[in-house]
């Protein structure tokens, strides 16, 4: 099973992080990866008389940075006893730093709680949406109502029939593989579910019979779509072995309609705790960002959300040149 070695927890200022930052920990002790904290501290702008960069204005900024550091440096103290925990804060646009950060930094995962914005009914936010459409590693949103423990995950497996060696199979692999160890490691229900539309082309109207001829073709698609989820759940049989694919005994679903409306649907059915999910279908395009129908999903999910990319998935985000360190460790 793959395994996270460098997690980023992003502060998010307005939010509780008491729950969200425990279960950071958590991931990290059982990957036994390094964890560190990071809040971003917006540029500020030079008042009247003051040039930007200028002496006052750097030194309100390295005064706001200490302090921004002393108050992450004060979440982690309960955890004073794991030694790969450290703390840092830089300045500048948050998700853009957040970005830097894991380009620099060598990151394999960004855990976030979501911003959960007032205006909307949404469950992310500006900043939110943007690492979900240009992090180059999976991001994992967490809900305000985050638990200790899940009690139910749902995997949400995309693609089209096809090649099994495809991107696509593989994105799904890689979402049902963290999705059943997630499941293990919290004692939690598994759900596999994958959503299919009929396209329509099988109106049939040049057929004696356009509706036996019509869903003649519906079950063929039907068929496809069975054998795409059946490759991705015996693949993630054999990856865990029958004695935990037994206790796991993961429920399959396989919904006719559009995913954008099935998965969020399912979700809300099972009160899903968390959503593991891929955000794009091709790799390799810088500037490709998050495709259609996973956004659509995604606003409307009120659950935590594990968003994961595919391999060869190339960020938009240029990285920056080389600076100095905008904070330091505990």
């Amino acid at each position: 099973m793959n395994r996270f070695q460098r997690i980023l927890y992003v502060h998010e200022p307005q939010r509780p992080q008491q729950a969200a930052l425990a279960r950071a920990v958590a991931l990290a002790r059982n990957h036994q990866a390094a964890l560190t904290l990071l809040d971003v501290v917006p540029e500020m702008a030079a008042g009247i008389g003051m040039e930007p960069g200028g002496p006052v204005s750097s030194e309100l900024m390295q005064r706001l940075t200490q302090t921004r550091l002393a108050a992450l440096q004060a979440l982690c103290a309960p955890y004073a006893d794991e030694a790969l925990v450290s703390c840092e804060v830089r300045t500048g646009k948050r998700f853009l730093e957040v970005i830097y950060a894991v380009q620099q930094g060598g990151y394999d995962l960004v855990v976030k709680p979501a911003e959960a914005p007032d205006w909307v009914d949404r469950l992310f936010g500006s900043d939110d949406m943007h690492l979900l459409r240009k992090c180059p590693v999976p991001v994992w949103l967490l809900s305000e109502r985050e638990k200790s423990n899940y009690t139910t995950l749902l995997a949400a497996l995309g693609g089209t029939p096809g090649d099994p060696d495809s991107h696509e199979q593989a994105l799904n692999r890689r979402i049902a593989e963290l999705a059943g160890t997630l499941a293990l490691s919290d004692f939690a229900e598994l759900h596999l579910v994958h959503a299919w539309d009929a396209p329509e082309s099988m109106l049939t109207p040049w057929s004696s019979n356009p509706t036996e001829m019509a869903q003649a073709l519906e079950e063929s698609a039907r068929l496809r779509h069975r054998q795409l989820l059946d490759q991705v759940v015996d693949g993630l049989r054999e990856r865990l072995g029958e004695e935990a694919w037994e206790y796991l005994s993961p429920r399959v679903h396989l919904l006719k309609g559009s995913p954008d409306r099935e998965i969020p649907r399912l979700a809300r059915s099972l009160e899903a705790d968390l959503v593991v999910m891929g955000t794009v279908a091709r790799t390799g395009i810088a500037g490709l960002l998050i495709g259609n129908t996973a956004e659509g999903i995604i606003d409307q999910l009120h659950c935590s959300v594990l968003a994961i990319k595919p391999e060869g998935f190339v960020s938009p985000v240029e990285p920056p040149p080389a600076r100095g360190d905008g904070g330091g460790g505990r």
